[in-house]
């Protein structure tokens, strides 16, 4: 054991001994079930002209203390911010003052008093009564240094939210945001629905699910992958404007844009196409900067940002011949796809077509420069089973995928409501599960079945929330927008 370890485990012991003094002298902090106080440290601050002499009482966390002789001084932090507790022996009483050695930062009090201003300016709470209400036994990070391992804090991420409290303004940010957008749907006449999360088929999306078992039914069930095909079951039960936000959880690799669970919302209207979704996607999101940030010009890591509705529209074919000088207009085989995609060095896969080869190619050579807002339209059938195709040229489908900052942020659809063309893309789908594609979609017949029923003509539209958290925020992964993001554990236990 080092010398470190030793002195830790040392402070520790110190803060027990602590606790057991208090105990015996008849106080029991986490017998302490409530406690009332009339301010936060904001309001003090921001009224104190209002407030001079009057008595508060406020509730926090000890972040620092300092003293000596018959004084002592204490920053509280609540939920807040931060405030300044001055303690004289006088005024509470030589016994009490006394136990103030029995107190350590990161322990939680209860303190009333007059509100006053030091020497030195400082608004300022003159203790009259203190109570301990939590004793800390752990050690908060020294203040001056502070939670800088990013790895510890989305660990701790309530030791980070005490000691970094900047972190918390993200997270109140992020659930403003998600507030807007909910404000800009309902006041639409959306009707926010709950969908399954336990699914018998992992549909609506091409990736790999989570697999759980439910064992009164002895058979395996699925962690949702998306929410589409159950909303689109709602629209055609007559409902015309559905939207669900929530947690959707995909088995894939982990990164500073992917999370194994993560927040997405999906919504689908009735008698509207591709292009109202556009235009709903642009003016959203445009609406939710304005209501959060209060400009819908923002930076994000350096980068200016405009995202003022309308946006840049561009077909994946048109980014392609754009940016990578490939014109598929005139590739009409697979073969000759497959032979440029070779020559631009792309890996190929079995069974891939010139759908396929298309997806790759925007993917390699494009999407790094789609900085500023900007749709990308008209997908390959191929990589779209669950869209409508397009007039102009069924092997392409009325689709679009909004980019901001060279990510994806949303995708949405004419949406297929053909029952013979999705049962067809569904065997394909199967055809390619079989050869070990584990993220494609698997066949789902009800589905069918509900399209066979009647499916109206249909705009769908998905946007990846905690990706445009991240821009919103000025964050730079995904982790710093999610509470407790996965970890792997640092051992057994943990």
């Amino acid at each position: 054991m080092s010398g470190t370890e030793e002195n830790l485990n040392e402070m520790l012991m110190i803060r027990r001994e602590k606790l057991e003094e208090l105990k015996q002298l008849g106080i029991d902090p986490f017998l302490v079930e409530r406690y009332d106080y009339t301010h936060h440290s904001t309001t003090i601050h921001e009224n104190f002209d209002e407030l001079e002499e009057q008595t508060v009482s406020v509730a926090g966390r000890i972040m620092s203390r300092r003293g000596h002789g018959k004084v002592n001084f204490m920053d509280l932090q609540d939920s807040k911010g931060r405030i300044q507790i001055f303690i004289r022996m006088n005024t509470i009483g030589k016994e009490k003052y006394e136990k103030l050695g029995l107190l350590d930062i990161g322990d939680i009090i209860g303190v009333s008093g007059k509100v006053f201003k030091t020497k030195t300016g400082e608004v300022s709470i003159w203790a009259e009564e203190l109570k301990l209400l939590t004793k800390s036994l752990q050690i908060l990070p020294e203040k001056f240094h502070g939670l800088k391992d990013m790895d510890l804090r989305y660990r701790q991420r309530y030791v980070d939210l005490i000691v970094n409290p900047e972190v918390k303004e993200t997270f109140i940010l992020r659930s403003n945001i998600i507030k807007a957008v909910r404000e800009y749907l309902d006041d639409r006449d959306f009707l926010e629905v709950d969908t399954p999360i336990l699914n018998t088929i992992a549909g609506g999306a091409n990736a790999r699910p989570f697999i759980t078992h439910h064992n009164t039914l002895g058979m395996d069930m699925y962690l949702r992958i998306a929410n589409e095909l159950y909303l689109k079951r709602l629209i055609v039960g007559g409902f015309e404007k559905v939207y669900e936000m929530g947690r959707m959880f995909r088995n894939e690799g982990m990164s500073h844009r992917h999370n194994p669970e993560f927040t997405n919302i999906e919504l689908y209207q009735a008698y509207a196409d591709y292009e109202d979704m556009m235009v709903l996607t642009e003016e959203l999101i445009a609406y939710v900067a304005e209501k959060t940030l209060g400009s819908t010009k923002i930076k994000y890591q350096g980068n200016e940002l405009d995202l003022t509705p309308p946006w840049r529209r561009l077909s994946m074919i048109e980014a392609i011949k754009e940016y990578a000088g490939v014109d598929f207009n005139e590739i009409d085989t697979d073969e000759e796809a497959i032979a440029i995609a070779k020559e631009k060095g792309l890996e190929i896969e079995s069974g891939m077509k010139r759908g396929h080869i298309i997806s790759e190619m925007f993917e390699e050579f494009c999407e790094e420069f789609l900085v500023q807002p900007t749709f990308i339209t008209h997908h390959p059938v191929e990589v779209s089973p669950l869209a409508k195709r397009s007039p102009d040229d069924p092997r392409l489908t009325n689709r679009f995928e909004a980019f901001i900052n060279t990510w994806e942020i949303a995708n949405a659809f004419s949406e297929l409501n053909d029952p013979i063309d999705q049962k067809q893309r569904f065997l394909e789908q199967s055809k390619q599960r079989e050869a070990g594609d584990l993220e494609a979609h698997m066949m789902d017949m009800d589905f069918v079945n509900a399209l066979e029923v009647g499916l109206p003509p249909t705009g769908g539209l998905g946007i990846g929330i905690d990706r445009l958290i991240i821009i919103l925020t000025d964050q730079p992964s995904i982790r710093d927008v999610i509470l407790f993001p996965t970890m792997k554990p640092l051992h057994e236990g943990d």
